[in-house]
């Protein structure tokens, strides 16, 4: 008897880990195609505007900007409809699908009173909003 009623005391734990688990599972599988879904978007886009252009590649030009100013640039650009802007807010999509994870876990590891791993989570989330912040290009 009392390992049966250990075991109906383990079930709503462990469902709500499982429910946990598909959550982060559809977010990422989500994060992903709808990423792919924009960045091919803003590719059809792009091609519909600039398909006849030659590219010229003998000339290099370094474009240094923070993380800010390039977010500023991508969002005007979707104001205006522009190919290249959309192309990119796929990748930043991408980019931010697994930070969303990262976001996702901690919430589960608080609802879970799993503290050693809020901590290490919570240094994690800190490490990438340091390197967005302050990473350089060199």
């Amino acid at each position: 008897m009392a390992l049966t009623e250990k075991s109906k005391n383990m079930t709503p734990d462990t469902s709500q880990e499982k429910d946990f688990q598909n959550i982060i599972g559809n977010l990422l599988r989500y994060g992903v195609w709808t990423a792919l879904s924009v960045a091919a978007l803003g590719g059809i886009v792009y091609l519909l505007h600039h398909g006849q252009e030659i590219e010229d590649y003998s000339v290099f030009i370094e474009k240094d900007k923070n993380i800010f100013e390039v977010i500023a640039t991508i969002y005007q650009g979707l104001i205006q409809g522009k190919g290249d802007s959309i192309i990119f807010s796929g990748i930043i999509l991408l980019f931010l699908t697994p930070v969303f994870r990262v976001l996702l876990s901690l919430f589960s590891f608080l609802l879970e009173k799993d503290y050693l791993y809020v901590v290490i989570t919570a240094i994690v989330i800190g490490i990438i909003i340091l390197s967005i912040s302050f990473g350089f290009s060199h």
